[in-house]
């Protein structure tokens, strides 16, 4: 009997927090089939683990909701959706960005350079004809310019 009225005054408890049809289920529920009803609500649906549909919760972080309806958890919810956005902008705002023109630079001054040791090392004598070697020079000289300017980037 204790043990009815104990399952009983937790529906009750359960009703006036949600504030929904749900809790006045479960209390004319014997606790046979109240076991039962929870154990099928948490297979099917994860929505109702604190009470609150995923509706609700969207609506609270679109900021399309009555805020004067709201409980005191989901006003906070709303103020650490409102402080961490400020939070990202203005870490965007600090960020320096290189422009437009940088990265094709620097990929430009690698590809440029590969190409130059590999038409070096195919042909013997070209892109240069008459300074051998220094073919090489020029190519990985143009790669590590590449290479040098991509530690700028950002």
């Amino acid at each position: 009997m204790a043990e009815q009225e104990l399952h009983e005054t937790d529906a009750q408890a359960q009703e006036s927090w949600q504030g929904n049809e749900s809790g006045a289920q479960l209390a004319t529920e014997t606790p046979s089939e109240q076991h039962t009803e929870s154990e099928t609500t948490k297979k099917s649906s994860s929505d109702d683990d604190f009470g609150v549909s995923i509706d609700k919760v969207e609506a609270v972080l679109n900021a399309n909701v009555d805020k004067s309806a709201l409980t005191p958890q989901m006003k906070r919810m709303i103020q650490r959706q409102d402080d961490n956005t400020k939070r990202v902008e203005e870490s965007i705002k600090g960020t320096k960005a290189n422009p437009g023109w940088f990265v094709p630079v620097f990929c430009a001054f690698m590809i440029l350079g590969l190409i130059w040791c590999a038409t070096y090392y195919l042909t013997g004598k070209y892109p240069i004809p008459n300074i051998n070697s220094w073919n090489l020079a020029i190519g990985f000289s143009s790669v590590m310019v590449g290479f040098l300017m991509t530690m700028w980037w950002r």
